[in-house]
């Protein structure tokens, strides 16, 4: 696929997973509380386990079978039941302790590559996450892993899920740019393939232990995507940047 980028201005980026390392941040929040509980589940398994309630909970928001609720909350109420799942009286917790598990999800490592690829990137491009995090959240996550944004855009802007074609073109209109001015960057083969559908261009980097080291999806790149890179680095080196 012809790579010509001359007319991109942003470039927005996938967040858990594609820059952030969601899963050992979540399993490092989790552990103590587990561990105090005598729950036996590892704290890895705990954190794949709260993750897989992540889709079918925006899916009811996607499908229209409840109106908009932002990632935050999605989360919190998928904790209490993955919480429930390993048998715990989630009843008797008190809210103010979920609520601060809730927040692993804005306390997340980048990377290591992460912070020198979008110091890098941001020399040519504006950047933005297009994530299914919330506002709130997203700027928390942003301070606390050193995240160089310029605006933050999204789900919540758009009240819209990924991959809803209206998350990334509602993106890039809140921008002030058309979606031929925005590529979208991603460790997801379907989030840049709807990203594409949308008008964008697309960024492939590979993140081969975002689910650990057993992962079996989005290994590599399924498509001709404009750029594919083994990290952010790779790709401010492809972008000349």
């Amino acid at each position: 696929m012809e790579r010509d980028f001359s007319e991109v201005k942003l470039l927005g980026f996938d967040v858990f997973g594609t820059v952030v390392d969601w899963r050992s941040g979540v399993a490092r929040a989790v552990a103590p509380f587990l561990e105090a509980r005598d729950i036996a589940i590892p704290p890895a398994e705990f954190a794949d386990r709260w993750r897989a309630l992540y889709e079918p909970a925006m899916e009811s928001v996607r499908s229209g079978k409840r109106p908009w609720v932002p990632l935050n909350e999605l989360n919190l109420e998928n904790l209490v039941a993955a919480l429930a799942e390993v048998g715990l009286d989630v009843a008797a917790i008190p809210m103010e302790e979920l609520e601060e598990i809730n927040k692993a999800w804005e306390r997340l490592d980048p990377w290591t590559d992460s912070i020198e690829g979008l110091t890098r990137l941001k020399s040519k491009y504006k950047l933005a996450p297009i994530s299914n995090g919330d506002i709130g959240g997203m700027t928390n996550l942003a301070r606390f892993a050193g995240l160089p944004w310029d605006m933050i855009l999204g789900a919540e802007v758009t009240r819209t899920y990924k991959p809803q074609l209206a998350t990334y073109i509602g993106s890039a209109r809140k921008a002030g740019l058309e979606p031929g001015q925005v590529a979208m960057v991603a460790a997801h083969n379907y989030d840049l393939a709807a990203a594409r559908r949308a008008g964008l261009k697309t960024v492939f980097i590979t993140r081969t232990t975002e689910h650990g080291p057993g992962q079996k999806t989005d290994l590599q790149a399924d498509s001709d995507w404009h750029v594919v890179g083994n990290d952010l680095v790779a790709v401010a080196q492809a972008l000349g940047c």
